[in-house]
């Protein structure tokens, strides 16, 4: 047997608001005018240079003294030895402005061009 639908009340909820939002847009322009101005700068570098040169010299002077009795018999005349370097501003037993080997103001020990009081 069918009895058909029934029916309840009905359930009636609050209301719901909905706001519905429009945009709109309008362009206002505004105008800053701008001017550029480029000053160019250049700089003049003067360099001066002064080449120099310089040199070095050195004398060393050897000196072989045979002090061996050569006549006497058995007696040889020993072999040779290399000279040994002496340090390099040391000149044993040397005076002041006097070379080994070649006496007073020897070269490049005595007053030169460039040395002593200028005029």
């Amino acid at each position: 047997m069918y009895l058909g639908t029934n029916f309840a009340p009905p359930v009636i909820h609050p209301t719901t608001n909905l706001v519905n939002h429009t945009f709109s847009t309008t362009v206002v322009p505004h105008i800053h005018p701008v001017h550029t101005t480029t000053v160019n700068h250049h700089m003049f570098q003067h360099k001066h240079y002064c080449p120099q040169t310089a040199s070095c010299a050195e004398n060393v002077c050897h000196q072989q003294i045979n002090c061996c009795n050569t006549c006497a018999p058995g007696m040889a005349m020993p072999a040779a030895a290399p000279a040994a370097m002496p340090a390099s501003n040391a000149l044993p037993n040397a005076m002041p402005n006097m070379a080994p080997g070649f006496g007073m103001g020897g070269p490049g020990f005595g007053p030169g061009p460039f040395m002593g009081r200028r005029p």
